[in-house]
């Protein structure tokens, strides 16, 4: 069951805005930017999740490609890169060329 809470529209320059009680901040976790989505005739008003969904250090990052089996050989650029193919001089044979 939802509650009610009565707020007023304050003038901040040439806009209106809402103050948060901090007790819904705190609850909700708002922090910084806040996602507001329009629902039919209602707004809504949702913290917006950032960090592991966002971005990962690459320790958990590199954890959480190994936990999921993925098969990555399509992206080693070495590999793919066909220089294996390539027949290689050394520094001495190309010295010794005319």
């Amino acid at each position: 069951m939802s509650s009610a809470l009565k707020i007023s529209l304050t003038r901040i320059g040439n806009s209106r805005g809402i103050r948060l009680p901090a007790p819904l901040i705190k609850k909700f976790g708002f922090d910084g930017v806040i996602l507001l989505e329009e629902e039919g005739d209602r707004l809504v008003l949702k913290p917006l999740k950032r960090g592991k969904a966002e971005k990962l250090p690459w320790s958990e990052t590199a954890r959480e490609m190994a936990s999921a089996r993925e098969d990555w050989s399509d992206w080693e650029p070495s590999e793919k890169d066909g220089l294996q193919e390539i027949p290689w001089e050394s520094s001495d044979q190309r010295k010794s060329q005319p």
